[in-house]
């Protein structure tokens, strides 16, 4: 290693003082140049940086608020099953979701049980009405789908029972 620095200052020292000033100031003008290459980079990316900042911390504030959200549901007491008459809530369901012209028959074999037969219903209303009668506690036992010459539109027959929450 003493030997190379040795070696670098004779080089450096066989210079004449014009070369030397020339070689400096060359030197000094590519860190320079460099030194600036490394602030506009700098800069670019914090710039980069403090745009998502801002998206990131709105993230973040969603998150906190939807965790808050399902603290407060996790809090509340289950929803109570509906007492009433299983044939009387699915009927209401079914008006309230659209689906009373599509409902056909609806059997009851028990207090908790009925079998409801629709013609031909968008399977994403059915599918979203089946959603809403799981919130009422009323779980679908077994189902028949058939799919119709119209593309979306099925036919149904579905039993249905009422649950009690654990």
């Amino acid at each position: 290693m003493n030997a190379r620095i040795r070696q670098l200052r004779q080089i450096w020292q066989a210079r004449a003082p014009r070369e030397r000033l020339a070689i400096m100031v060359l030197a000094s003008a590519i860190a320079l140049l460099l030194y600036l290459w490394l602030l506009q980079s700098a800069g670019s990316a914090r710039r980069q940086l403090a745009s998502s900042l801002a998206s990131l911390q709105a993230q973040s504030g969603r998150l906190d608020r939807d965790a808050a959200e399902l603290q407060r549901l996790r809090a509340l007491p289950p929803a109570a099953p509906a007492q009433g008459d299983l044939r009387s809530l699915v009927q209401a369901q079914a008006g309230a979701a659209g689906l009373s012209r599509a409902l056909q028959r609806i059997d009851g074999t028990d207090a908790n049980q009925l079998q409801v037969v629709f013609g031909a219903v968008a399977f994403s209303d059915w599918l979203a009405w089946v959603a809403t009668l799981q919130a009422q506690h009323v779980r679908l036992d077994s189902c028949r789908i058939e799919a119709l010459s119209t593309p979306g539109l099925v036919s149904v027959t579905a039993t249905l029972i009422r649950v009690r929450p654990q």
